[in-house]
C-alpha cells in the first residue's frame, strides 16, 4: 500500500512538472517580476501538484461556492481554483502561495481569463496569513502541512466556513463529508 501511495506521489509530481511548463510557455512573468528565495524554490518546487480542472469544479461544487462566497486558496500554485470560482460561480478569489514565480502566473491567468477584477493573490505563507475573511477554504498540501495546519483553521474561520482538502484529511479530524471526482478523494469540513 505505501508502494501505492508513492507512485500516486509521482505520478502527481510528473503531471505538475509537465503542467508548469505548458503553464509558463502560455503566461510568461513580466520583466522585474517577483523571484523567489532559496527557502521559495525548494519549497514550489517540492510541492506544486496542480489540482487537475476537473478536480477543482468538484471542490467548489462540493464547497458549495456561490457569489456571495470569499474562496481562499492556500498553495494556490497557477490560481485555477481562485479564477474557477470567479469564473464560475461569481465568487471571490484569494490565492495565498508562497513562489513569487507562481503568483505571477496566477496573476497572468486571471488576467488572461477575465477574472482579475474578482481575484487576488498574495506572496506570503499560509501561517501567517490572514484568512477570516474566507468563507471557503480549498487546499491541497501533504498530510503532515494540513495537520499543522488544522488548529489554524478552526480557530480562525468564522462559523460555517467550509474547508475542502484534495486528498489528504486535517490531522485527526474526521470530515463530515468524503466524495471522489475521478478517482480523486475530496474532503469537506464546516467550522462549528
Amino acid at each position: 500500500m505505501a508502494d501505492r501511495g508513492l507512485l500516486i506521489i509521482a505520478a502527481l509530481l510528473f503531471a505538475g512538472a509537465a503542467a508548469a511548463q505548458n503553464a509558463s510557455a502560455a503566461c510568461a512573468p513580466a520583466r522585474g517580476a517577483a523571484q523567489p528565495n532559496a527557502a521559495e524554490m525548494h519549497e514550489a518546487e517540492v510541492l506544486y501538484l496542480p489540482t487537475p480542472h476537473h478536480v477543482v469544479a468538484a471542490m467548489l461544487r462540493l464547497a458549495d461556492v456561490s457569489k456571495t462566497d470569499v474562496v481562499y486558496d492556500l498553495g494556490s500554485g497557477d490560481g485555477r481554483i481562485p479564477i474557477a470560482a470567479a469564473r464560475d460561480h461569481g465568487a471571490r478569489g484569494v490565492g495565498i502561495e508562497l513562489d513569487g514565480r507562481m503568483i505571477e502566473r496566477a496573476r497572468c491567468n486571471a488576467r488572461e481569463a477575465g477574472m482579475e477584477h474578482l481575484v487576488e493573490f498574495h506572496q506570503e505563507d499560509l501561517f501567517r496569513a490572514d484568512l477570516r475573511q474566507a468563507s471557503v477554504v480549498t487546499l491541497f498540501l501533504f498530510p503532515e502541512l494540513n495537520r499543522r495546519l488544522m488548529p489554524k483553521l478552526f480557530s480562525e474561520l468564522r462559523p460555517g466556513t467550509r474547508i475542502v482538502s484534495h486528498r489528504f484529511g486535517l490531522g485527526d479530524r474526521a470530515p463530515e463529508r468524503t466524495i471522489e471526482a475521478g478517482g480523486h478523494p475530496l474532503l469537506l469540513w464546516t467550522v462549528p
